[in-house]
């Protein structure tokens, strides 16, 4: 009989229980000395409290199913957790004002997730959405309250985002996604001298630490465009008999700079004093999370995504904590069953019945073997 945990008295009798051993696990046994009855009190809500820890111990974790239940196969623990996949974590609203937010985004299947912290790595917030979009972007500024600046690696949809949310927000683009995405269309290695130039210079911005060595490299941008801005624009006749542009690496190269040189947030770090690059969420969560499901890689996409939650949870609250906060997920109603219609009146044009015209009588003869 389950009792209660608040319970001291017989369900059956009323009388006061008094202890009566241990079982074989180690729990308290309980004799009602008025009829005679036996009984364990239990609690549900401390077995699956427990149930929860040692999966998002697991999930988050190195250890192995088997490992964590002290089995062979894990097979128990697999079927005891089958319900904490229905559990979703969830971080508090974040309250606190910010000097600088650094936000990216990273890929889970088909899904990105984009995830911001503040400059001290605190996580603020995350979204799930199906790519950049400014709406996808708005989703997340909404839960963080505006800073002085915010710094991105120059995700699609975000100046939008940003300009309709945080209008005051100073902007400061990641140097480092900068020369990567430039060192993308140059190569590593570039042909011509135009190219090898407008490279060293974008590499050369991890040198640039105050007000005048920032112009000094503004000025040798603007004299690589006296000498090789022509090559942006020349034009040749393909094969196919269609023009376009011969250098055409190098013109988009030189575009993107032009972008956020006039755009004004690629030196934004001098004067708020905010970090310049992405590097602490590129180079910490999102680096962990590719750990984290590398470990446990051949997860559905759906359990991918919880295991993500779980751990951006855990990064910032204690696992008590962590499992305070989680509701249950809402279930997917099933689909009622329609009751049939009633059969329509008329004569029945296909039955039950046989029929010797449908030729399912007994046949004689050759065809029936006889």
């Amino acid at each position: 009989m389950d009792l209660p945990s608040n319970s001291t008295s017989c369900l059956v009798c009323g009388s006061r229980l008094v202890k009566n051993g241990k079982t074989a696990a180690g729990t308290q046994r309980w004799r009602c000395p008025g009829c005679g009855s036996s009984s364990v009190r239990r609690r549900p809500d401390v077995t699956r409290r427990e149930q929860l820890r040692r999966f998002v111990i697991w999930l988050t974790g190195k250890l192995t199913q088997a490992e964590i239940d002290g089995t062979a196969t894990g097979r128990t623990f697999r079927r005891d957790t089958a319900w904490c996949w229905a559990v979703q974590p969830r971080l508090e609203p974040a309250t606190e004002i910010h000097h600088a937010v650094l936000v990216d985004g990273i890929w889970v299947g088909t899904w990105c997730l984009l995830i911001a912290i503040s400059d001290n790595g605190e996580l603020l917030a995350w979204q799930w959405c199906g790519r950049e979009t400014t709406a996808a972007w708005t989703a997340l500024l909404e839960q963080v309250p505006a800073p002085a600046v915010i710094v991105s690696d120059g995700g699609s949809g975000l100046p939008s985002a940003l300009r309709a949310c945080w209008p005051e927000t100073a902007h400061q683009r990641c140097i480092f996604h900068l020369q990567m995405n430039t060192t993308r269309h140059l190569t590593r290695n570039p042909r011509t001298d135009a190219g090898k130039a407008l490279r060293g210079l974008v590499m050369n911005l991890s040198d640039v630490d105050d007000e005048d060595t920032a112009i000094g490299w503004q000025l040798q941008l603007e004299q690589w465009w006296q000498t090789f801005g022509h090559l942006t624009r020349e034009r040749t006749m393909f094969r196919n008999g269609q023009f376009g542009f011969t250098h055409d690496r190098l013109r988009k190269a030189w575009i993107l700079i032009r972008k956020v040189t006039r755009d004004g947030v690629l030196f934004t770090w001098i004067s708020y004093g905010n970090p310049r690059t992405t590097s602490p969420l590129e180079g910490g969560i999102n680096s962990q999370i590719r750990d984290l499901l590398r470990r446990h890689r051949g997860m559905t996409e759906e359990h991918r995504r919880r295991a993500v939650e779980w751990f951006l949870v855990l990064h910032k609250h204690h696992i008590d904590h962590a499992i305070s906060l989680a509701t249950t997920a809402p279930t997917t109603p099933s689909e009622t069953a329609t009751e049939p219609d009633d059969e329509p009146l008329g004569p029945t044009l296909y039955d039950t019945g046989l029929d010797a015209t449908e030729g399912l009588w007994l046949r004689t003869g050759w065809a029936g073997r006889a």
